[in-house]
């Protein structure tokens, strides 16, 4: 299971992240935080079908919560 207090600060850095996502009309849900410290997260709204939403997961997402969560390791796109 992973460690309570890095998925409380991932949550709260995919929270901050959110309002950017909202700006273009999509949004994004957590899923998981699994044992390689890989976050799962399923993006929705107009960023589920943006031919960009590669690039947002791991330029955007992938990056920033990196920034603030070192111990990350990955973003995964859950369908």
């Amino acid at each position: 299971m992973a460690d309570e207090a890095l998925l409380e600060k991932v949550k709260e850095t995919l929270d901050a992240f959110r309002p950017q996502l909202n700006a273009d009309g999509g949004d994004m849900e957590f899923i998981s935080l699994d044992e390689e410290n890989k976050v799962h997260v399923r993006l929705t709204g107009a960023c589920g079908s943006c031919p960009m939403a590669v690039m947002t997961l791991k330029m955007g997402i992938e990056r920033y919560l990196k920034e603030t969560c070192p111990e990350i390791t990955e973003v995964v796109q859950e369908e």
